[in-house]
């Protein structure tokens, strides 16, 4: 009796992970650095969508400072993508009654 519960709440939880990767597919986060010059724009998913760069920062002698803009905005926006995944993730887990670490 307690498996066929088991294997239920198995089934339950892997359709609301497909639908959660399909939300998280449509869901946007934007990561801006140096005063707006550089935006990453990534899907909830961690893909990235584009990269918008201010043509003030766009100067052939310091090329090194653009790189770094885009690393930045890069990476913060990684970091948001997971942290919206995380949260996602996180109330899903909730819902079930089940811990990160719970299964």
């Amino acid at each position: 009796m307690k498996l066929n519960n088991i294997m239920k709440q198995a089934r339950q939880m892997q359709s609301q992970i497909m639908q959660l990767q399909e939300n998280l597919a449509n869901e946007i986060v934007e990561a801006s650095v140096g005063g707006g010059m550089v935006i990453a724009t990534f899907t909830g998913q961690g893909d990235l969508v584009s990269i918008k760069i201010d043509p003030e920062v766009i100067n052939p002698d310091d090329k090194d400072m653009l790189e770094d803009l885009v690393a930045s905005a890069i990476n913060e926006g990684l970091k948001k993508s997971r942290d919206l995944m995380s949260e996602k993730m996180g109330g899903l887990t909730g819902t079930l009654g089940i811990g990160m670490g719970g299964l």
